[in-house]
């Protein structure tokens, strides 16, 4: 007969000695146990005085990165562009734009990265090309020229109209008038980004030529670009119109009025992921991964992009917690949430989260800066891949953006409606010094924020009580822990109003992570929970150690904590 004995350690104070708790057996997937980072490279460091980020600042900020604690990173588009969507429309999908730097700029990066332990995924957009891409130069020159068909091209109707009620995503109707072939040509975007007919099988060759391009140069791993939206129904049948607008998601004026059941998602879609899979994983040179932009709210929908067999995506994006603002930052819509996830991804693939990136405003705006804090810890600590936006790491906020500075095409084009991407694309806060250390140039691309003095890298390395110092501790407690980063995920029913719980365990390794979502103190009752020790505090470093009895566990206003359980093993 087997008898359980507990004991209540005090968790060990350095990774040595954390190692000897676990000896992992399975073998490391590297995109599911680690932590990719974005980086918009626009913003991230500029090398040349220009204003604008570029591929060098990104390599000369690898040990930093790597010192941080993330495994891989995502740099968003840097391929040659005129720039309309900031590099959303790519003229080229084999090379570097000089914005950025060279091709041998990119090599570089990639060596180095791989010399500190990184791994490196780029963004691949396969919807749309610019309409300076060579391919679309050809395609509109005649309807019989060879190109013609790598795009979606129509006559108008016999009254003169569009082929279709399609609405853009960036406001407008889905087509254009190219007055040269006297045809309509469709775009999801901007008129200056032309859709790619992927039902054209010279289309797909050319496109994973691309994708081998830069697989032969080293990437570990490709984030697709609004990949449901590739393969529309070839009837362009209209779209019937939306009955029921969902109050949580941006009022996008005609786009949202319509339900986009002919425009994307289409039946095929599955075949070319799976053929898209094909190409990736064939390729010699170890495992990579298929990260895809998907914006779906039916989560049985959602995990269905994981596809059967493995041959789907290995993670369609979660971007479920993007839509958490302070009103919706309720523990019982977040429990709600990852449990749908869980259910949703078992027996399909495996979990992420996503709290910021280059397309919603960044986390510390949404939820308050001290609230940010507790998300940080929710989102290193479920069960999942977890993707952090630059910056987010050490506060950084929305800059608010005048009129006369806005950039973003998404704002300009659809006025009135708050759609700008600008404020939280703003450069990256490295030091107090001028321009906040991201150029040595007269100015940025995009104001700073006001606080860069005070909110940045140099300023917070040095503060333990930071949130770039929570991140880091975070990372290197995530990292450490199996029960963390591959371990079981258990929600408790807290008797809490504003709280959210749960325990993650891997062998005999248990942590308990529980969440203040108010900010008031609150005392948290979890009996039959036994008690543990305090591996990490979002607000008192100096509580790190503390004993704690899950009977009656103290948070403080804002505080997330971590704790170490006690250990459950088996004797005679």
């Amino acid at each position: 007969m087997h008898q359980r004995s507990i004991s209540t350690p005090v968790p060990p104070t350095n990774d040595e000695a954390l190692s000897r708790h676990h000896r992992d057996p399975e073998p490391w997937v590297w995109w599911k146990h680690g932590v990719v980072y974005q980086i918009y490279p626009r913003s991230f460091l500029d090398t040349d005085g220009d204003g604008i980020g570029d591929l060098a600042g990104i390599t000369e900020k690898l040990p930093y990165l790597a010192n941080l604690g993330v495994d891989a990173i995502w740099l968003s588009p840097f391929y040659p562009s005129p720039m309309v969507d900031f590099g959303y429309d790519v003229a080229d999908y084999c090379d570097v734009d000089p914005l950025f730097g060279t091709l041998e700029d990119f090599d570089r990066l990639v060596a180095a990265a791989h010399e500190v332990g990184l791994k490196v995924i780029v963004d691949f957009v396969p919807n749309h090309t610019s309409d300076q891409h060579p391919w679309f130069a050809e395609a509109r020159t005649s309807r019989n020229n060879p190109k013609r068909d790598w795009y979606v091209w129509r006559d108008a109707k016999p009254d003169g109209g569009l082929p279709n009620n399609w609405q853009a995503y960036f406001g407008g109707p889905m087509w254009s008038w190219d007055e040269t072939t006297r045809q309509y040509y469709l775009h999801s975007f901007l008129p200056q980004q032309p859709d790619l007919n992927w039902h054209n099988s010279e289309v797909r060759a050319a496109m994973f030529d691309a994708l081998r391009f830069w697989m032969a140069r080293g990437v570990d791993g490709f984030r697709v670009d609004v990949i449901n939206q590739v393969m529309k129904a070839r009837s362009l049948a209209d779209n019937p119109p939306n009955p029921v607008r969902n109050p949580r998601i941006k009022d996008m004026g005609d786009y949202a009025a319509q339900l986009h059941v002919n425009d994307q998602g289409h039946a095929d879609l599955k075949y070319l992921i799976q053929e898209f899979r094909s190409v990736v994983d064939d390729y010699p040179g170890g495992e990579r991964v298929v990260v895809g932009e998907i914006h779906e709210d039916d989560l049985g929908v959602w995990a269905s992009y994981y596809g059967e067999n493995g041959g789907g995506l290995h993670l369609p994006f979660n971007f479920g917690l993007l839509e958490s603002s302070r009103a919706h930052w309720q523990p019982d819509e977040l429990r709600a949430h990852v449990a749908g996830i869980e259910s949703a991804s078992v027996g399909k693939g495996w979990p992420n989260y996503v709290l910021g990136n280059h397309d919603e405003h960044r986390v510390s705006t949404r939820v308050g800066e001290a609230q940010a804090r507790v998300a940080m810890m929710m989102l290193l600590t479920l069960r999942g891949t977890p993707t952090l936006y630059y910056g987010d790491e050490i506060g950084m906020v929305n800059v608010p953006i005048s009129p006369e500075l806005a950039r973003d095409p998404w704002g300009l084009r659809v006025p009135g409606m708050e759609l700008g991407r600008d404020p939280e694309r703003t450069p990256m806060q490295w030091t107090p010094g001028r321009n906040a250390g991201f150029t040595y140039g007269p100015e940025p691309w995009l104001p700073l924020a006001t606080d860069c003095a005070t909110v940045n890298v140099e300023k917070e390395s040095s503060d333990p009580r930071s949130m770039l110092s929570l991140t880091r501790a975070l990372l290197r407690m995530r990292r450490r822990e199996p029960a963390l980063h591959r371990g079981s995920y258990d929600p408790i029913e807290v008797d809490k109003d504003g709280c959210f719980a749960f325990v993650r365990a891997y062998g005999q390794r248990r942590f308990l992570v529980a969440l203040n979502m108010r900010s008031s103190t609150v005392v948290l009752r979890l009996p039959g929970r036994g008690s543990g020790a305090v591996a990490l505090s979002t607000v008192a470093s100096e509580s790190v150690g503390r004993l704690v009895d899950c009977s009656a566990i103290n948070l403080q206003p804002d505080e997330g904590l971590v704790i170490s359980l006690a250990e459950i093993t088996s004797s005679r």
